[in-house]
């Protein structure tokens, strides 16, 4: 089918990609000159695994990058609009981006067309994509509303899109819900997989569950589904500061329950809090949705309030591990929102960092990835940046894991105890191997896997290590211990 994708930002450039992989013709439609540049020279401007291959393989034959919407309407049957919603002033969605396209698509119309919605917007955003369209000429008889939310992970964005666990089709006619069963058909029947050349992940195959709905019914799944993770993840960092105070481990009280099927293992994980350009934009304007209709959904306060704590909790971990900030010098691996990607937007890596930085901490820091975009974010001067990951090791008083990059936790800890000034390391993430660790003579700490008062107690390494003493102890949030070595 001709399909046009309007905006290439992270769900626009993956969707134009993927539906190009699946066989159709694809006109990706952008106003950033600069980005399209960069992509009809063959450039990727995220990083994404599977993307820039799949966009070498199919620009200038089936995907084509244009910033002329009228065009690419007019030579397309059905248009997704993936442009940005961010958030406004008030915490609803910014929808003026979405406006802007249905006029310019009311006035683009020469045969009927499928207006899909892809973005993540508020329930009745059909309906106004359907008014504005009206008042700016359009004929009802000449275009369709539907509503095709993405599910996509960052990092695995293109595996999820090709082998989905259901594909959501918010339909308000016949005509639209055969156009979508189209488009998707290849996944939907299985015969993508089968295709020379396709892309079959490592894991066992999935089959993609049709879910055919309102416009209505397709909106507030997408907002609920997002909103219903971010609770999951804060629920598991709640469970967690709890096990710190009874001295229960979270990854044991996580496998007890994940082991449920009615709760699964996914999202499970705690750590410093979620992140990205999705879970915190999606629950406010979720909660400012309902507030918009007299609905106080409370809990997301609450999802939202334990996010933002998760981040404080952690510069209490480190203030207790060093006992001052000011003067230390803090190893910091990962500034991206989550590994798999170079996303720093709403990054709770980016957030503590500066939060250390403003208690007089010198921070020096790695990313595999997402350096450049962390520079941008944090400037030059802000911090210290490394070239790699045993660097950020040398002469820190602690060493900090805020990114689940899988590298991380293969590193040579003995190597990494030669180059730390004090044997701490702090595991935002849950990610390393506590043995592997504490073997090579290093005092580790995790999310929900150490009693408050770990670094309050002396600890003797074995071997040739030292003696490590947390001597000082204290009771507010603020207080905590030096670790001072001793001979």
């Amino acid at each position: 089918m001709s399909i046009a994708v309007i905006g290439t930002g992270y769900v626009g450039l993956v969707s134009a990609a993927c539906f190009a992989e699946l066989g159709h013709e694809v006109i990706a439609v952008d106003t950033d000159s600069a980005k399209l540049k960069m992509l009809c020279d063959g450039q990727v401007p995220i990083y994404e695994e599977h993307l820039p291959e799949l966009i070498a393989r199919h620009r200038g034959s089936r995907l084509w990058f244009s910033s002329d919407t009228r065009n690419a309407c007019e030579q397309s049957d059905v248009i997704f609009i993936c442009v940005g919603t961010p958030l406004s002033n008030t915490g609803e969605a910014d929808l003026s981006f979405v406006e802007e396209v249905a006029r310019e698509l009311a006035q683009s119309l020469d045969r009927h067309k499928v207006i899909v919605e892809k973005s993540t917007v508020p329930v009745g955003t059909g309906d106004a994509v359907y008014r504005t369209m009206l008042l700016h000429g359009a004929s009802p008889a000449d275009f369709s509303i539907a509503s095709n939310p993405e599910f996509l992970r960052e990092g695995t964005a293109v595996m999820d899109f090709l082998y989905p666990d259901r594909i959501l089709m918010g339909v308000s006619d016949k005509h639209s819900l055969k156009v979508l069963s189209e488009i998707y058909k290849p996944i939907l029947d299985g015969s993508y997989r089968k295709w020379p050349g396709a892309l079959v992940p490592d894991s066992q195959l999935r089959e993609a569950t049709p879910i055919i709905a309102s416009v209505k019914s397709a909106e507030m799944i997408k907002h609920a589904s997002n909103a219903f993770l971010a609770l999951k993840i804060s629920f598991i960092n709640s469970v967690a500061n709890l096990c710190e105070r009874v001295g229960a481990d979270v990854r044991e009280v996580a496998l007890g329950m994940g082991t449920d099927s009615r709760i699964g293992q996914r999202f499970l994980n705690p750590g410093i809090g979620y992140g990205g350009s999705c879970f915190p934009k999606d629950v406010l304007a979720f909660r400012s949705l309902a507030a918009s209709v007299g609905y106080d959904f409370g809990i997301l306060t609450q999802v939202m309030a334990v996010n933002e704590h998760q981040k404080r909790h952690f510069v209490a971990k480190v203030r207790r591990a060093v006992w001052t900030l000011r003067g230390k010098k803090l190893g910091v691996l990962g500034l991206a929102f989550k590994g798999g990607t170079d996303d720093c937007r709403e990054s709770p890596a980016i957030d503590i960092v500066r939060r250390l930085r403003a208690e007089g901490a010198e921070i020096v820091a790695y990313d595999p990835v997402a350096m450049q975009r962390a520079r941008a974010i944090l400037g030059d001067d802000s911090i210290g940046f490394a070239q790699d990951a045993y660097e950020v090791c040398n002469g820190a008083h602690a060493l900090l894991i805020l990114t689940e990059w899988p590298e991380f936790a293969m590193m040579d800890w003995r190597r990494v105890r030669e180059l730390l000034k004090l044997p701490i390391v702090l595991d935002g993430r849950n990610l390393l191997d506590l043995d592997a660790v504490e073997t090579a003579g290093l005092r580790y700490c995790g999310v929900g896997t150490c009693p408050e008062t770990a670094f309050l107690e002396p600890v003797r390494h074995m071997g040739n290590m030292r003696l490590v003493s947390m001597g000082v102890s204290g009771n507010s949030a603020n207080e905590g211990a030096q670790p001072v070595p001793v001979s």
